[in-house]
């Protein structure tokens, strides 16, 4: 395993050890609302600092953005970027709904190297370096070989914070619905995308998104032979907020039922 990779394993497991000792107090956690339908709790907070804390012990000159502290001062000074999100799923969280991870994630220089989600409530940990794989608890994953859309599984996401594009996403929700064999929303983009790259889900789509919903589980994908763009097929979903990811047999289909207009 590369070291950042070891290293970001490392910070990982101990916010995962942070989120489940206190998904044992449920009740007792002050929860702030962010905007409408984005919660925050100081466990989502501590995670992340337990996180910076492991990086930056080990890479002090690299930059950070997470989804509660922001950006770090260095941020554009530092050639590696690690793109954190302490806790994917709150909303999952706060209700003991168990779908909720880790998400971390390296880019350096621009491009993403290293990838890790850890679900605690599975004890799963994927992980991926940028052309040697993509693994699940050390062993090597594959997206599906699934060619037929029809006969596919897809996870998506509902907008939860912006409704402006809701209307489209809906007619991107029926288009889609028509299509497959079944569409699941459990909640939880960066876990979404690692089942992608495991095969459980044969494809994904979601807009609205942050760069640290997406950033680890679309390395994962790419590694476990899957393709991940925007709307467009193209390489910008992370300045977007709008991903697809499928295997390479139906990413092309995918697109294209997403843009079909009614």
């Amino acid at each position: 395993m590369h070291p950042m990779l070891t290293t970001a394993v490392k910070a990982a497991r101990k916010a995962g050890s942070i989120i489940t000792r206190a998904s044992f107090d449920l009740d007792r956690l002050t929860v702030r609302r962010k905007q409408h339908n984005d919660f925050v709790t100081e466990v989502d907070h501590a995670a992340e600092d337990a996180i910076i804390r492991t990086l930056r012990d080990a890479y002090p000159s690299h930059a950070f953005l997470g989804e509660e502290s922001g950006s770090s001062t260095p941020a554009t000074e530092s050639e590696h970027l690690w793109i954190i999100d302490p806790l994917d799923g709150t909303t999952n969280y706060l209700h003991g709904f168990p779908q909720y991870c880790v998400s971390i994630a390296l880019r350096h220089k621009g491009v993403l190297q290293q990838a890790v989600v850890y679900d605690p409530n599975r004890n799963e940990l994927f992980t991926a370096t940028r052309g040697a794989g993509a693994f699940l608890n050390d062993r090597r994953i594959r997206v599906s070989g699934l060619d037929r859309l029809e006969d596919a599984l897809i996870g998506t996401g509902f907008p939860f914070r912006d409704f402006s594009h809701f209307d489209e996403y809906l007619r991107m929700f029926g288009e889609i619905t028509r299509r497959v064999a079944g569409v699941r929303r459990p909640g939880s983009a960066a876990l979404d995308l690692a089942w992608v790259a495991a095969g459980r889900l044969d494809g994904f789509w979601e807009m609205g998104l942050s760069p640290w919903d997406m950033a680890g589980g679309a390395l994962l994908v790419r590694e476990a032979g899957g393709m991940v763009g925007d709307f467009q097929g193209a390489d910008g979903f992370l300045d977007s907020g709008r991903i697809v990811a499928a295997n390479a047999k139906l990413f092309s289909p995918l697109l294209q039922a997403l843009s079909k207009r009614s």
